[in-house]
């Protein structure tokens, strides 16, 4: 093709144009000898000794690592999550086709592995075009020189960085060559080529060659084919413009371009080319799925990032960790379980259902190691609230997860349980629990320097009334039963236990009015914020016989080249003593067992043993059920919520279908737990719990004081000393005086277990009846026709 007379060049405008490039670039230092060309002596540039070292190079291009994709992986090392800025995964040049590899030097720069850091031709080639031009319409770089680019491209922090990565000037040009020269000075051609590849944008999210191979042709980067090579090799010139997936006429024309550049090459053959360019792309393109909303386990995964940005070992700020997390091609190998999940979402999308104004909750923990097994909620992760999307966490700790979360109710009556068995009460000890009592603030011990609690207040029953034991009240969730056994631990253990238990009480007082305070009197009925979690990792300690385990979700962190970088062992301490523990769960089994409200609503088929605690919230708006076997402790929540997080009750509103009465920890949260417990429970050792000891059932065998003929004041205080508590019985006939004690049972002078009830019967003042005579019968009979009465 002619040329029109005004656009030649002639040589001394050639000439004129080369000798400003060559004079800048030996102002930069550039070392022409070490080019590996003959040119420099025809010039005869006398700058062959310019120093140019690695020390001239900025310290990111020799340490900084490339960006890659971090992994989240399970328990078994399956993947469940990827985390990254730009979805790369480093490879090594041996594990990249040799197809490939022909294919990106043949159509990049076939001279690769004979020139140096410049390949002079293809420059001169680009210099005259472009001076023509009067700009940069045509490259002539190196793979080298490109490496270079696009490292300083991708470690660019700001725009200023960014635009001198992107200028197209001669000055960025001569600096990336100053740079390319000392990379061919100190490192192979394998290794530049290989970092080209693992850095190269191939388009559509696609970062280096394995995610490039992935993305588009779900294939490893070794496997890849003539076709599939061509494809990619022509991406790098232009990753939007010839996007396969977006332009695919372009791409076929861009690869056809390929495969007759590697022809004309004698890479591959004229006929093998030909055959080739009639094949379509042959495309089979993986979505690339980014952050925990993909994942099989989503708020778990959730859970896993938040933990670790506030974790200061991985970087001074959160934007450093996460810098880290996005980039740092790590794999984290966490405790997750996708059986015990599956059954936990499973369980929880078939009782509450995502448009539902309730939130369903499962999270599960392993006793002994805090092992978090599951991570369950009924509303999807995403941002479509029509849908019931959310991105809130409600199974973890507010700090974790943004959830405030939700009162637990009466699942708090097992840490005063746990605080009066510690002080020694038996689990034989009886009150009388009436339906409804008033309670004096005053009688309730708060902690130590703390101001005594003022005031009274009312709570009723639901369920039961009447004399009970531990076991019964338990068993039954009497909360007149539980606010009488309080009185007698105090709050300041019970609390003290729950927040040694893991549940973040961090609000003992609340505000200036004492709103939202922890540590309150009705502390066993429950507090706010609780998340089902906490709940889990609560019990998992009576599971594990008062050992106590954090919650751990991660169990260790690799770099991208497989070495430990950090370690997360269990973070256990002894919390209580062993019997203890054994005593609440001989309690809490109760709850599974004939008379229990998860025996009667069918909770307990399960084939191994199983202890738990009910609850619900005194407003009714969140219905708890929390159990555990020596293996696994499972906290299922129920709460009533709009599709912004808000409180609502849930009697009135439709939750999984099904209209809601009364809403109940047993008959409500229960179910989803079973239904859960009940796909899991088969893969669990059969093992039973430990029994408590004698002395922890009965208590310490004490007499019960002689108080017949005593005013009630005097009785009623020489019971107490003696270790008992006391119910008014009624009136009996008696020859003491009116009002004072006639008997008492058990009676005086007999022995009884410590903290057992003692029945007070006051006298009528009246002597009962003499007895009858022997054989003496009142009123006719037999042969007179009279009846029995």
């Amino acid at each position: 093709m002619s040329v029109p007379r005004n656009e030649r060049l002639s040589a001394g405008r050639v000439a004129s144009h080369l000798g400003v490039m060559l004079a800048v670039a030996v102002v930069m230092g550039v070392v022409v000898a070490g080019l590996a060309i003959p040119f420099a002596g025809v010039i005869g540039i006398g700058a062959r000794n310019v120093a140019t070292t690695m020390d001239a190079l900025p310290a990111e291009l020799k340490t900084e690592a490339l960006a890659q994709k971090t992994r989240i992986v399970d328990s078994q090392g399956n993947v469940i999550a990827s985390l990254y800025d730009e979805n790369r995964i480093n490879v090594p040049l041996d594990q990249i086709s040799r197809t490939m590899v022909k294919a990106i030097v043949a159509i990049e720069d076939y001279r690769f592995y004979q020139h140096g850091a410049l390949d002079l031709k293809g420059t001169l080639r680009a210099l005259i075009t472009n001076q023509a031009s009067s700009g940069v319409v045509q490259g002539g770089s190196s793979i080298t020189q490109q490496m270079v680019k696009l490292t300083l491209l991708s470690q660019a922090k700001t725009k200023k960085e960014m635009k001198a990565a992107t200028d197209d000037t001669y000055a960025r040009k001569l600096r990336e060559l100053r740079y390319a020269i000392a990379f061919e000075q100190h490192y192979s051609k394998d290794w530049i080529l290989e970092r080209y590849l693992n850095i190269a944008y191939f388009g559509d999210g696609a970062y280096g060659i394995q995610a490039a191979a992935r993305h588009y042709f779900d294939v490893n980067a070794k496997d890849l084919n003539l076709r599939q090579s061509a494809v990619l090799a022509g991406l790098v010139k232009n990753p939007t413009g010839y996007d396969p997936t977006n332009s695919p006429d372009r791409a076929i024309e861009r690869r056809n371009v390929v495969l007759d550049r590697m022809a004309e090459l004698n890479v591959i053959s004229h006929e093998k080319a030909a055959k080739t360019k009639k094949q379509k792309l042959g495309l089979h393109v993986v979505a690339s799925k980014n952050g925990c909303v993909f994942s099989r386990a989503p708020f778990f995964c959730d859970y896993v990032v938040n933990r670790l940005l506030h974790d200061p070992s991985l970087g001074r700020s959160v934007k450093d960790r996460k810098s880290l997390l996005y980039s740092g091609g790590l794999t984290i190998r966490t405790t997750v379980d996708l059986r015990d999940q599956d059954a936990a979402d499973a369980s929880v999308r078939a009782h509450v259902f995502p448009t539902d104004q309730a939130i369903g909750a499962l999270a599960m923990i392993e006793p002994g190691t805090g092992d978090v097994k599951a991570i369950s909620q009924s509303r999807p992760m995403g941002g479509d609230r029509k849908a019931g999307q959310t991105y809130l966490n409600y199974v973890v700790p507010q700090k974790y997860g943004d959830s405030a979360g939700f009162q637990a109710g009466s699942t708090f009556k097992a840490f005063v349980l746990a605080a009066a068995i510690n002080q020694g009460i038996p689990l034989s000890k009886t009150f009388n629990a009436q339906h409804t009592m008033t309670f004096n603030q005053a009688d309730y011990a708060n902690c130590p320097g703390e101001p005594p609690f003022a005031g009274t207040f009312d709570v009723s029953n639901s369920t039961i009334d009447g004399v009970m034991d531990v076991y019964r009240g338990t068993q039954k969730s009497v909360n007149t039963f539980y606010l009488q056994l309080e009185a007698l631990t105090g709050v300041c253990e019970p609390f003290k236990l729950a927040r040694e238990m893991g549940v973040d009480l961090t609000d003992p007082k609340g505000d200036q009015y004492g709103n939202g305070a922890e540590r309150v009197p009705t502390f066993t009925l429950g507090v706010d914020n609780a998340s089902p979690l906490e709940m889990a990792e609560a019990y998992a300690t009576f599971g594990a016989r008062g050992l106590h385990c954090d919650a751990r979700p991660i169990t260790a962190i690799e770099d991208s080249g497989g070495n430990t970088i950090k370690e997360f062992p269990s973070q256990c301490q002894q919390v209580m003593p062993q019997s203890t523990a054994d005593a609440v769960s001989d309690v809490l089994r109760g709850v599974q067992e004939p008379g229990g409200f998860g025996y009667d609503l069918g909770h307990t088929n399960l084939s191994v043993p199983s202890a738990a605690k009910t609850g619900t919230s005194q407003d009714g708006k969140s219905v708890w059920f929390v159990g555990y076997t020596p293996h696994i402790a499972t906290a299922g929540m129920i709460a009533g919520a709009d599709q912004l997080g808000r409180p609502l009750k849930l009697a009135g509103q439709y939750v999984g279908g099904n209209y809601v009465y009364t809403a109940t920890g047993s008959g409500f949260a229960g179910p989803m737990w079973a239904e859960a417990m009940h796909v899991v429970d088969d893969t669990l050792p059969n093992d039973d719990f430990v029994q408590p000891s004698p002395d922890d059932v009965a208590g310490v065998m004490a007499t019960v004081p002689d108080v017949n003929g005593y005013d009630i004041g005097s009785a009623e205080a020489a019971i107490e000393a003696a270790g008992f508590t006391y119910v008014l019985g009624g009136y009996r006939p008696s020859t003491y005086s009116k009002d004072t004690v006639a008997y008492t049972y058990p009676t005086g002078g007999s022995e009884s277990s410590s903290g057992e009830t003692v029945t007070i019967y006051q006298s009528t003042g009246n002597p009962p009846p003499p007895p009858r005579p022997p054989g003496h019968h009142h009123g006719g009979g037999g042969k007179h026709g009279g009846k029995h009465r």
